[in-house]
Order: structure tokens, then sequence, then C-alpha cells
């Protein structure tokens, strides 16, 4: 099979719904910032974070695809095939943030983002999230989007965080708390 089609020469791509839309189109923005995410988190694995981390980033990367697909779907599509983001994956989110949280020192302050390599890019793709978040936020009042996406992706950057912070626990470096200075 061949990589290239050259169906998007002329500035359009097709969605999985059916029908073709301009490739700046806020829903190919929309699903290619996802991407964006998807690979800087592949960055963080391959920075060899641990074990248990590595294992939580692939489950994401997963999650990312469907993300991407459920964006690349109008919400009105007969699909049967139609990938969406569900409750469940919230849901897992929030059970995960809460297992990390229970394993860290209490938040008392803003904190700098940094840490092990690892934890420095998982904080990168906790930002791009933010950046999707907003972009599917101007989607959906533009057009029906599901309406899972939005809480998904406010949990996943809260989980992005946490995981941040844990990464650079189980590796023995402190938070680095934010101070004003002078």
């Amino acid at each position: 099979m061949k990589i290239y089609t050259r169906t998007g020469d002329d500035g359009t791509t097709a969605l999985f719904s059916g029908g073709r839309v301009p490739k700046y189109h806020p829903r190919v923005e929309a699903y290619g910032t996802v991407d964006e995410m998807n690979s800087v988190l592949g960055v963080a694995r391959a920075l060899k974070p641990s074990p248990d981390t590595e294992a939580y980033l692939t489950h994401v990367q997963s999650q990312l695809f469907h993300l991407g697909a459920d964006l690349a779907t109008m919400l009105d599509s007969n699909n049967a095939r139609a990938i969406r983001i569900t409750e469940t994956q919230v849901r897992w989110l929030e059970e995960s943030i809460d297992a990390l949280t229970a394993q860290l020192p209490p938040l008392a302050a803003f904190i700098l983002p940094g840490g092990t390599p690892a934890a420095a890019q998982i904080h990168i793709a906790r930002t791009i999230c933010r950046r999707v978040e907003r972009l599917v936020a101007q989607l959906a009042g533009q057009e029906a989007v599901n309406a899972n996406l939005l809480p998904y992706l406010n949990r996943l950057s809260d989980f992005l965080f946490t995981l941040a912070r844990w990464e650079n626990h189980h590796a023995g470096i402190a938070d680095e708390q934010w101070t004003v200075s002078p």
C-alpha cells in the first residue's frame, strides 16, 4: 500500500464520516494537534521513564487515537464503526489521577514544569492538551461534537500534570515550587 494518495493535493482532507473539508478546518486543527500531543508522549516514552509511567503513556497514546478518530468523525455520522470517547475513558483518567495523587506529597503551590527529561516532555504534552481543549471548545461552538470530549481533555491535562509529578517523585526529584521574583 502506498502512503501517499494525492487526494489532499488540493488542500482538503477526508473525514472518517465521509466528505472532505479544508485542511485548515477547526476539526482538522483539533485532531492534528492531538497527533502532535501523541508524538510528544512518544518522545517521553523514548526517554525511558519508569515502567509504570511507560505503561500509563502507552495506554494514553492508544486513547489519543480514539480521540483523533472521534474528532475526524462528524457526530451525526451513520458509520457503525465510529470510535467515540466515552465516560469510561474519562473515569479511567479520574481513577488514575486519584491513584497517582495518593502516592505524592500534597500540592501546596504552583510548580515549575521540569524534572526528569520524561517528566518535562509530559509537561509539554500537558500544555498541548490544553491547546487541544481550547480548539475543541471552539469547534463545539461551531458544530456538534461528542459531549465526552471536553471532560476527557480536561481530565487528560490533569492526568498528565499528575503523571509528570509522579515520574519526578519516583525518580527522587522534588517539585520545584514557583516563587514570585522581585
